[in-house]
């Protein structure tokens, strides 16, 4: 198979990024993927056919991009600009500004609102509609305890992680204040937050080799089932050496979901049955963004150094699709015992 890897990672993208991918992400609609990198550009793919659709240029490094149709897409860069990308046009505008660089874009189905979220402590809602300018486009600024690292939304709830462990929940209908305002169940800086497909909950990675399964409801029955596993480490002579994971990426049809570290790692996991169903072969570099196609066939992998430690020599960025096998994503059915002898 042509651009195929000899440890079986999958089929390696043409025309990658030269320097740091920061996001990955499949299309609602189709197997495009816009990916965002640390060299500044922002490039759609056609991940089926192995094919660069487009690119645009920021003026600094890109640090996450999410898709509005098929065909167009807004990202976030370290120059402080929110833009619009309209790849069947080549058109490109700014939709507006942060004070310092934007980490996080989301764009909200249910709302019709691109959401981004900044190191200068705030989350920003647009309408990209009023686009006769930054200030028309604006819907509102929303404070947060520390710098915003990670966005996630289903349906209403967007979910925020940010510096100091804290994560707000908010209904995108009523941002005036947090539906809820959290701490994270893991020690150390959080690294991914991703909301659960049947929009229960949230999965929330670390830089410390763990993940915290939460829930909405704050209720005893919901709460009691909260629980954080460790992930991405391994043991050598007695020594343990932990690895931060970076991304996670829920299957849309099973639910269950993937992890990826800076071990160069990718796991699958059922959330349910608290079970490892899948690892596959080692990548050349740590795992820096997930993504699953919108059918959950194929599988988008950025292996790509995130600088862990420090500016050493290292693999060369790259994007593999893997095509999904059903065993390595589908929960196992629970073994019923066997009934006693009588």
């Amino acid at each position: 198979m042509s651009g195929a890897s000899p440890s079986g990672s999958g089929r390696v993208l043409s025309n990658p990024p030269s320097d740091g991918i920061s996001n990955l992400r499949f299309s609602n609609h189709s197997d495009h993927l816009l990916v965002s990198s640390w060299d500044k550009s922002v490039r759609l793919y056609d991940a089926s056919a192995n094919v660069l659709k487009g690119k645009f240029m920021h003026g600094g490094p890109v640090l996450d991009c999410c898709f509005h149709d098929d065909s167009s897409g807004f990202s976030a860069s370290a120059d402080h600009t929110v833009r619009r990308y309209v790849f069947s046009s080549g058109k490109e505008d700014i939709l507006g500004r942060h004070a310092a660089p934007v980490r996080c874009v989301e764009y909200s189905y249910a709302t019709g609102q691109v959401i981004t979220g900044s190191w200068d402590k705030t989350l920003k809602c647009w309408d990209p509609r009023g686009a006769s300018g930054p200030e028309h486009a604006l819907v509102g600024t929303y404070p947060q305890p520390e710098r915003v690292y990670s966005l996630s939304l289903v349906g209403h709830r967007l979910v925020v992680a940010t510096a100091g462990r804290h994560v707000n929940v908010y209904d995108l209908r009523n941002m005036s204040q947090p539906e809820q305002r959290r701490e994270s169940s893991l020690k150390y800086q959080t690294r991914c937050v991703r909301c659960y497909p049947n929009g229960t909950g949230f999965a929330l990675s670390s830089v410390e080799g763990r993940v915290a399964m939460e829930f909405f409801d704050m209720t005893d029955a919901s709460q009691s089932k909260k629980y954080a596993f460790k992930c991405h480490r391994k043991s050598e002579a007695g020594r343990d050496t932990v690895y931060p994971v970076n991304a996670i990426a829920f299957h849309p049809i099973y639910g269950t979901f993937a992890t990826g570290g800076c071990d160069g790692y990718v796991n699958v996991w059922d959330g349910n049955n608290k079970k490892r169903l899948y690892q596959y072969s080692k990548y050349p570099s740590s795992i820096a963004a997930l993504s699953f196609s919108k059918d959950g066939r194929l599988l988008a992998v950025a292996s790509s150094y995130t600088f862990e430690e420090g500016d050493i020599a290292h693999e060369p960025d790259a994007i593999f699709i893997r095509s999904i096998n059903e065993v390595e994503v589908k929960p196992k059915p629970k073994a019923i015992p066997a009934a006693p002898p009588s």
